[in-house]
């Protein structure tokens, strides 16, 4: 039944875009591969890409990046699609990784799957050939409305796959050329279109990791760059030395996982950059690892500032969970503001990205860095 209503749905947005020219980035994975059934199904054939990136700094592949682009080219031929693999090697390397290994040099929290869209999928693409079409599709997890005349950023029905808050730092021309065509479905809606369809990766298990690096072990990856830094950890409440980190950029606050001291639970709560020290405290869920109080600076908005109020009730995300906290949004200067949230929420860090919604976590405007 839901393919019935969907189709409509679907329909009425694909009547604008018929006449334009559109590129999908197809990755091998089943959600870009239904992008090009659901295109094709009405009438149009996009021109595929496969974005080449290296699981390593040197450029080399891998078995899983060369099974990808095995799948990425029996999708495109059974749609009757042209395939062309643009690399994006060396961009993603330099600007995604030298972002995530600045932030982390400085003691916070960074998230390349952000950067790695506003960077490379609608950024290092469209300078290469995505800015010879009109559209760009991909597959996330998100949709698009067009109010008052502007196109806004969305988010999707389903809770655990929307990828609204990987988006939140797009540029609005980026946004403006973004199509989503699988984002008004739920994750096991694209699986059962995908099987009847007998896509060849139907029942192929969803990548993880870092963007574009799969599986690839994050503090490996830090590591790779700058190596270890050995240091204090100290109880935050009563200043006693529990052992010794490896450095700083290992660690996330709020992380309780892998702290690797006895005696605990410990909870990473605080950051000495200057003097290389991990300040932790001890117990299960323990008050100093949550805030309810923050300012975040660099205020990104996708399509534009929609306040002219001096207070705001919005909701918002720190991390890539389905729940969205209550706020208000208090204006505090230039870019700058400072989120007031209903409830203590856990892991707050400094680098990481409010996401900001409308009350009903349904428009995004855009996101800001977390400064404390």
């Amino acid at each position: 039944m839901f393919f019935d209503i969907f189709s409509i749905t679907l329909h009425l947005e694909m009547e604008n875009i018929t006449d334009k020219k559109i590129a999908v980035l197809l990755s091998g994975g089943v959600d870009s591969s239904v992008v090009v059934y659901e295109l094709a199904r009405q009438g149009l054939h996009p021109d595929c890409f496969y974005i080449k990136i290296g699981p390593e700094e040197k450029e080399e592949w891998d078995c899983s990046s060369e099974e990808d682009l095995e799948m990425a080219t029996a999708v495109a031929a059974k749609y009757g699609c042209k395939l062309e693999v643009i690399d994006c090697h060396q961009e993603y390397w330099n600007e995604v990784t030298k972002y995530t290994m600045d932030k982390v040099r400085a003691g916070f929290t960074p998230n390349p799957d952000v950067m790695c869209n506003r960077l490379i999928k609608f950024g290092a693409f469209d300078e290469k050939k995505g800015h010879d079409y009109d559209l760009i599709a991909t597959g996330h997890y998100a949709q698009t409305e067009i109010i008052d005349e502007k196109k806004w950023l969305v988010t999707s029905p389903d809770p655990v796959k929307d990828q609204t808050d990987f988006l939140a730092q797009i540029y609005d021309w980026q946004l403006k050329k973004a199509l989503f065509p699988i984002g008004h479905y739920m994750k096991d809606e694209v699986r059962i279109i995908a099987e009847r369809e007998h896509l060849v990766n139907a029942k192929r298990k969803d990548s993880q990791g870092i963007c574009f690096l799969g599986k690839i072990n994050y503090n490996d990856y830090i590591r790779r760059y700058l190596g270890e830094n050995p240091g204090e950890v100290i109880e935050l409440e009563t200043g006693k030395d529990i052992g010794q980190h490896k450095g700083l950029w290992f660690h996330t606050i709020g992380q309780r996982h892998g702290l690797g001291f006895g005696g605990g639970p410990w909870y990473a709560v605080k950051k000495d950059v200057d003097n290389n020290i991990l300040y932790v405290s001890k117990g299960y869920e323990p008050l100093t690892a949550y805030k309810k109080d923050f300012p975040i600076h660099d205020f990104h908005f996708l399509t534009e500032n929609p306040w002219n109020c001096e207070s705001v009730k919005i909701t918002f995300k720190i991390r890539h969970t389905p729940e969205y906290h209550p706020a208000i949004l208090e204006p505090t200067g230039d870019g700058a503001y400072h989120v007031h949230a209903d409830e203590m929420i856990q892991g707050v860090a400094p680098g990481q990205f409010c996401v900001v919604y409308d009350e009903m976590h349904h428009r995004c405007f855009g996101s800001g860095e977390i400064t404390i």
